[in-house]
């Protein structure tokens, strides 16, 4: 999965990183040529007492160095520029991918999960990138080039190496193989701290009130220590490979200076060659090291890489037409023809057969016990689900066919639970239209009964709006979102139990007013509150995801017992007739 994705998103970056991998070979090769100058410059230069020849070659390393020096910092400085541009396009492919999921597919993996994936599992392969351009592309270029010119200096000597190297790479191997398991689990521990985290963030209120503070405390308590013991695990095998290494190192420089010493004692090689093959077998260490930098991060960055391409892989189950209808007539004619959805592996479907026309200048309510399906009746006209049977049709055209930006225009929610995002009251006003002006958003305001506590904010359409909207109280959240669909004036209104924080006499101020403003359009309430939808043209209603009646408050009082009992447990016999 990681080499898949890599090769997916650094192909459009194929001229920098091989001008990465030409500057890491000049520099690497300069490194490797400089432990030869040295060893010349001692054997013919200080032995001899040339001063002529040490300043000489002395300034020929001077400049190898600088040269040196310049390709790594430009090697660094493209490779960072790479890796950079690598996180960002995949950080981009996944929010894509995510806003082209339905409410399904986030719901199977989550949004702390997701939040896990597109920041930290990102930077885990960044950083991977970022290594490999900056470390590993040098590393078996010096690996091979020390070993070439260590046995060019001294071939029997060189047998230290056929012991060094296959040690180290044995070490390595076993505590990497140990890695991968534990990194794994990490990054799930990681999504339920963030879990546990942005719940307790997101109801701290609710946990306030039932006083449950250290319940919450001793569950953020498990999971970060869940999360702490794998991350000591992991901690205690890196910093075992450490040691290891620097261990075999040590050694095969005590071998290496005790035969060489041998070696020059019976002739067989010169005080600068034995500095020079130290030198090698340095870099070829250094080198096995900076492979096993790599190594430790190849692991976590390969589960993040799998992470990551599970949301990739993961196709929407609202899939945008291939032909999209792009114009509509405009009538604003909603109908669901035996429409019905079913949850994948669900025993039961949620919505059956359900049938349902709503028109222009009509006001549509859609009323129901708890769970008998009513939001998932709306969210199949915006596609937030997709009908898994039946069809749901706008203005005579099946919505799966439309355009989504037509289907946008068309139809205008207001959700159950209103989100505000951060800004101010105008940003959050435009989103559905951001043309709108200053006037009409201020009209919008009115009929939603919202220009009163707007006008008190200091700053009004200007005045600030914490993300979430949690800086205003439910009621005034919910009639900015009613007044941030208006701004959107569509031909079809869906009111998914938008007026239930209101109080009575502002609910209904709304909807007389809504009622004016709205005459002409298509207008589809959903409401737990019988007064609200009352004086609806024509009231569905929902039992166990199936319509068992249709009619005017008058006729289901009379003939609909789910009607009735809905109603008398709300009202008295009086209220209600």
């Amino acid at each position: 999965m990681l080499i898949r994705l890599l090769r997916a998103h650094l192909r459009p970056y194929r001229k920098p990183i091989a001008l990465v991998v030409v500057l890491q070979f000049l520099q690497t090769c300069a490194t490797l040529y400089l432990p030869t100058l040295n060893a010349d410059i001692i054997d013919n230069g200080v032995v001899q007492g040339d001063s002529g020849y040490i300043m000489g070659f002395g300034a020929v390393m001077i400049a190898i160095s600088l040269a040196q020096v310049v390709c790594n910092i430009g090697a660094v400085y493209f490779g960072a520029r790479t890796a950079a541009a690598l996180g960002r396009d995949v950080r981009g492919a996944v929010f894509d991918r995510v806003q082209s999921f339905s409410a399904r597919e986030v719901s199977h993996f989550g949004a702390p999960s997701l939040i896990t994936r597109t920041t930290n599992d990102v930077q885990q392969v960044q950083m991977l990138a970022l290594m490999t351009f900056t470390l590993m592309v040098s590393a078996p270029i010096m690996c091979v080039g020390g070993v070439v010119l260590a046995l060019g200096l001294d071939v029997p000597l060189s047998g230290v190496l056929l012991g060094v190297i296959p040690v180290l790479a044995v070490s390595v191997t076993l505590i990497v193989r140990r890695l991968r398991p534990l990194f794994r689990s990490m990054q799930v521990r990681l999504d339920t701290v963030n879990r546990v985290l942005r719940e307790q963030i997101t109801g701290n209120r609710v946990i306030r009130a039932f006083v449950r503070d250290a319940y919450e405390e001793r569950r953020f308590r498990k999971a970060n220590a869940e999360l702490t013991d794998v991350a000591l695990g992991t901690g205690n095998l890196l910093a075992l490979m450490f040691p290891v290494v620097m261990t075999v190192v040590n050694l095969s420089s005590i071998a290496v200076v005790w035969f060489g010493a041998h070696r020059i004692d019976s002739g067989g090689m010169q005080i600068g060659d034995l500095t020079a093959f130290l030198a090698y077998l340095m870099q070829i260490v250094m080198s096995v090291m900076m492979a096993t930098f790599m190594f430790m991060m190849v692991p976590r960055a390969e589960v993040c890489a799998e992470r990551i391409q599970e949301v990739l892989d993961t196709e929407s189950s609202v899939v945008p037409p291939a032909a999209p209808v792009t114009e509509l007539r405009r009538r604003g004619r909603l109908e669901l023809r035996g429409a019905g959805f079913r949850y994948p592996g669900a025993e039961e479907p949620v919505l059956r057969g359900v049938g349902l026309v709503a028109r222009p200048g009509e006001t549509t309510a859609v009323i129901g016990s708890t769970g008998s399906g009513k939001t998932t009746l709306l969210s199949l006209v915006p596609r937030l689900f997709d009908a898994t049977e039946g069809e749901v049709l706008v203005d005579g055209a099946d919505v799966r066919t439309l355009d989504p930006a037509l289907l946008a225009r068309t139809v205008g929610l207001v959700p159950q639970k209103p989100y505000l995002f951060a800004g101010t009251v105008a940003t959050n006003l435009r989103y559905g239209n951001p043309d709108a002006t200053d006037g009409e958003l201020w009209r919008a305001l009115e009929v939603a009964q919202a220009k009163g506590f707007v006008e008190a904010l200091e700053g009004g359409l200007d005045a600030p709006i914490a993300q979430g909207g949690t800086n205003v109280s439910g009621g005034q959240r919910q009639r900015l979102a009613i007044a941030r669909t208006l701004v959107q004036r569509p031909e079809i209104y869906l009111f998914d139990d938008s007026f239930s924080a209101l109080d009575y006499a502002t609910d209904a101020a709304l909807r007389a007013e809504l009622s004016r403003e709205t005459a002409e359009a298509t207008v589809v309430i959903v409401a737990q509150r019988v007064a609200t939808i009352r004086d609806a043209d024509r009231i569905i209603v929902l039992d166990e995801g199936q319509v068992v009646g249709v009619g005017r408050h008058r006729e289901l009082m009379a003939g609909n017992e789910t009607y009735r009992e809905i109603v008398l447990s709300q009202l008295t016999e009086a209220e209600a007739a």
